[in-house]
């Protein structure tokens, strides 16, 4: 499927570049990013991040949350659940903007 070493090591190369042209903008989402965990085991931050990531179809969120997951110790096993959640939800949203299509498919026959 992909080089997920290779990609990463480009896509920290761009980033890079980018927080050079825009280090406020890095600085913010730096801030963002480095949040202190207070409530959450960090493995369960990162299988969090996980689901999200897939939902928001972010390879570069996929390749620095895996790397993440795997150094708090991760099973392929947790990570599968926590992608099934992911996935469960991502049905129910796609259902639930299905009975909104309805809905406004409704209010413009009105008219």
């Amino acid at each position: 499927m992909m080089n997920w070493n290779e990609y990463f090591a480009g896509l920290m190369n761009n980033v890079g570049e980018f927080a050079r042209l825009a280090p406020e903008t890095m600085r913010g989402m730096s801030a963002l990013g480095s949040a202190p965990a207070r409530h959450l085991d960090p493995k369960i931050h990162e299988l969090i991040a996980l689901s999200v990531a897939i939902t928001t179809r972010c390879d570069g969120c996929i390749a620095s949350h895996v790397q993440a997951a795997l150094k708090h110790g991760a099973t392929r096993e947790e990570i599968a659940e926590a992608l099934g959640v992911a996935i469960s939800l991502n049905a129910g949203a796609a259902l639930t903007y299905t009975a909104r299509v309805f809905d406004a498919v409704s209010a413009f026959e009105k008219h």
